[in-house]
């Protein structure tokens, strides 16, 4: 049975495609179950299950462009979409400029929040390539840390923006 292009496979079960760090997908999803859910079930731990109810940003993904936290958006919801994870951005031995400042600005400590304001930065700055200290604060707004005052993740985002220009 086929609903909004998407296929039913079996018992509130669904085939879904997407595109996940650069690789087109198709993979089955339970009627309900979270992007955050999914995601970790098809392998991808660096998105992390915080709070579950959409107050922490810990889970935070970009899904067409925009940051969204996984734990609120339905799996089906982001059919045919376009999805980047922290696992998307770079590697410990290539790392994405924003991950490397994050590092040498000693912004990750238990390291927990760190994929979704990562995330969260690298929305802004491609949107945004010199942003204020305000901007930087407004777009890590949305995730919290328990570990420091957010000195260090802002000095990370300004470092990043002047590499990344």
């Amino acid at each position: 049975m086929k609903k909004n292009n998407i296929l039913e496979v079996k018992n509130g079960v669904f085939e879904i495609t997407l595109t996940i760090n650069g690789e087109k997908l198709v993979l089955s999803t339970k009627n309900g179950e979270s992007l955050l859910d999914a995601l970790r079930r098809w392998g991808l731990k660096g998105v992390k299950k915080g709070c579950d109810t959409g107050d922490c940003g810990s889970c935070t993904v970009i899904v067409n462009g925009t940051p969204v936290l996984g734990c609120l958006v339905p799996a089906v919801a982001a059919h045919d979409g376009d999805i980047i994870t922290i696992e998307g951005l770079g590697t410990v031995q290539k790392p994405h400029p924003i991950q490397k400042a994050f590092v040498e600005a000693g912004a990750v400590q238990c390291g927990f929040c760190i994929p979704g304001m990562i995330l969260s930065s690298k929305h802004l700055l491609d949107r945004m390539p010199n942003p204020s200290e305000a901007e930087i604060r407004k777009a890590l707004d949305g995730n919290l840390c328990r570990c420091t005052g957010y000195v260090k993740q802002i000095e990370a985002v300004k470092m990043a923006a002047k590499r990344l220009r």
